[in-house]
């Protein structure tokens, strides 16, 4: 686990201007929840040479999420903590060992000899301070941001330390604006500093500025402002809009990017290339997109539509060891982010409570995407099937146990990607400590 001498300095220091008030907010309004995720996930690759093809790995999760209150006074401090544990059940052999049957390294972080780790784990801390209705957090952070969105799709989620600033003092207005300068992948215990797919230099800042303005009751406005150091310079906006038709729901969610290379990349120095086309590694690209989803009776359909644009692919921060991008076409398996590529999609979902089952959940989704920029002919399409069940208990001594299973398969004759099925299963329970 680990314990930065930052982290310790901060904790210390506001335990001690917390002394005073510990029988106040600091501790009253305290919350503690104890996560446990038990995660199985098998990916049969169906194309390409590469061997083995397929990859089974099974674990259990716990995550401890501790968040104080905040002390008395005109300014409150207060402090959080974020404790993660994976531990290994089952897993491939050897990544060198000749003749196996399958890989690692999917779940778990690979050892020395290119075998998963029996556990791997991390600590965090998180100061921070509230002023009204603004609250500025210096440490682990997990943001949910259209320029920048942790990942949460293996057994233990990703996280990021930086300085975030959140501020809803303005009635209808939400402004964020902060700092990362490292992260931590879904399959790690440590951090490093940040790149984009395709780079091999790391850097150590990432700042964001934006915000969401209700204008209405029913529509929600966003703009935001990114820049990965040495990377690209990014520009986003969004609306959401939701209109009633008879007793059913429209909701309509517009998102524009657009990104350029910055700094190094812009220069072309070499390490700061981006995965991309016809660009030498250089950021261009810009990504529009619509999703129309309408809801009624327990039903809801959506259709949408993405265009990629530039001559690049959709840069984000990507580590290499799982990431998320906003994009309406970021799927189980694929994001459909490629330079060029025009994206058709269309979900469907099923809340069953209307028929006398609660807690059970079906959606289904289908996304095509055509023209791909390639120098191959013909290799320039893909789709992707994704189906899934869940179901939430809501009685009992099982009550709140969520089983979720999920089915995904991804075919494509672009380059470098082969076809993929994957299958996921996860039991999940929250114990609520506090």
């Amino acid at each position: 686990m680990r314990y930065t001498p930052i982290a310790g300095a901060m904790a210390a220091s506001l335990l001690g201007l917390a002394q005073p008030a510990l029988a106040s907010g600091f501790v009253e309004d305290s919350k503690a929840t104890l996560d446990t995720r038990n995660f199985y996930i098998n990916q049969d690759n169906r194309s390409g040479d590469a061997a083995p093809s397929y990859a089974e790995e099974w674990g259990q999760g716990f995550v401890l999420n501790f968040q104080s209150g905040y002390t008395d006074g005109p300014v409150g401090v207060g402090l959080d903590a974020l404790a993660q544990l994976g531990i290994r059940l089952d897993s491939g052999g050897r990544t060198t060992k000749a003749g196996r049957s399958r890989n690692p390294g999917s779940v778990f972080p690979l050892d020395s000899d290119g075998s998963a780790v029996n556990e791997f784990s991390r600590i965090d801390f998180a100061a921070k301070a509230r002023v009204a209705d603004t609250e500025l957090r210096y440490g682990v952070l997990q943001p949910k941001l259209p320029v920048l969105t942790y990942n949460d799709g293996r057994l233990l989620p990703q996280t990021f330390r930086g300085t975030q600033l959140t501020s809803s003092d303005i009635d209808g207005l939400t402004l964020t604006l902060g700092e990362i300068r490292e992260a931590s992948g879904r399959i790690s215990s440590d951090y490093d500093d940040l790149r984009i797919a395709g780079g091999t230099e790391r850097v150590d800042r990432f700042r964001y500025a934006g915000g969401d303005y209700a204008l209405t009751d029913n529509l929600t406005t966003s703009y935001y402002f990114a820049e990965l150091k040495d990377y690209y310079r990014q520009h986003y906006l969004g609306a959401v809009h939701n209109l009633a038709l008879g007793d059913g729901k429209l909701t309509t969610d517009l998102r524009y990017f657009d990104s350029n290379a910055h700094g190094a990349n812009d220069d072309q120095r070499a390490g700061y290339g981006a995965s991309g086309f016809h660009n030498n590694g250089k950021v261009d690209n810009q990504a529009a997109s619509a999703l129309f989803t309408f809801s009624q009776s327990g039903h809801s359909l959506g259709l949408g539509y993405q265009h990629l644009s530039g001559t690049s692919h959709f840069p984000f921060i990507n580590n290499g060891d799982g990431a998320s991008a906003y994009l309406i076409t970021d799927s189980q398996i694929g994001k459909f982010q490629r330079a060029g590529e025009r994206t058709w999609l269309a979900r469907y979902g099923y809340d069953f409570a209307g028929v006398g089952l609660p807690g059970l959940k079906t959606t289904a989704a289908y996304l095509r995407g055509t023209d791909v920029d390639s120098a191959v002919a013909g290799a320039d399409s893909e789709w992707e099937r994704d189906l899934r069940v869940d179901y939430k208990v809501q009685s009992g001594y099982l009550k709140d146990l969520g089983i979720s299973l999920r089915h995904a398969s991804l075919r494509s004759n672009v380059v470098g990607q082969r076809d993929i099925d994957e299958v996921r299963a996860i039991l999940s329970y929250r114990f609520v400590l506090r």
